[in-house]
């Protein structure tokens, strides 16, 4: 083998197969989601007198602060800019409201910067706001994307936004 030819299997080994991206994608909002009703329930008790719409946009807006998506409603944005201290605030305590599943938000920001990287989009500031918030545990390994898919798949059998699989690959009665 040349060395041009070594190059370019280099380069097709650090890219991703643009067939993985959607299905990355898929598990990265599953964490979002599990991390949107993780937060309903921290944070349940501290707005329990607000409007129960009230609080799933805020909620809502952390979980898309975090992720850097930002909110295409109209009335999502405006909440946003009425409450930008209260998300920041609650931003900042994230780390502490929401430390069993900072694992799978490491991974899952670090897994959109990838799928961003691969579609031309820089989104290496939401990584680094993650760690600036305290939020990326930048001592954890970057899994491989089937690895990243699979610890997704458990969590969300956890939470119960997804059937857990037996052994078997067939859908199992019993919960984790």
């Amino acid at each position: 083998m040349n060395p041009e030819d070594r190059n370019t299997e280099a380069g097709r080994e650090e890219k991703l197969d643009n067939r993985v991206i959607p299905v990355m994608r898929e598990a990265i909002v599953l964490v979002q989601m599990v991390l949107f009703q993780e937060l309903k329930e921290k944070l349940g008790s501290k707005y329990a007198a607000w409007n129960p719409d009230m609080y799933r946009r805020l909620v809502g807006c952390i979980v898309n602060d975090i992720f850097g998506t930002p909110a295409q409603d109209p009335e999502a944005v405006q909440f946003a800019r009425l409450h930008i201290e209260m998300v920041e605030e609650e931003l900042r305590a994230l780390a502490d409201n929401v430390p069993d599943i900072l694992p799978h938000l490491t991974d899952a920001l670090r897994m959109q910067t990838l799928c961003d990287r691969e579609e031309g989009k820089n989104t290496l500031p939401t990584l680094l706001r993650a760690r600036a918030l305290g939020v990326l545990q930048e001592e954890r390994t970057i899994p491989m994307p089937s690895t990243f898919m699979i610890f997704v798949r458990q969590l969300g059998a956890r939470y119960n936004l997804l059937e857990s699989l037996s052994a078997n690959g067939q859908a199992s009665d019993q919960q984790e």
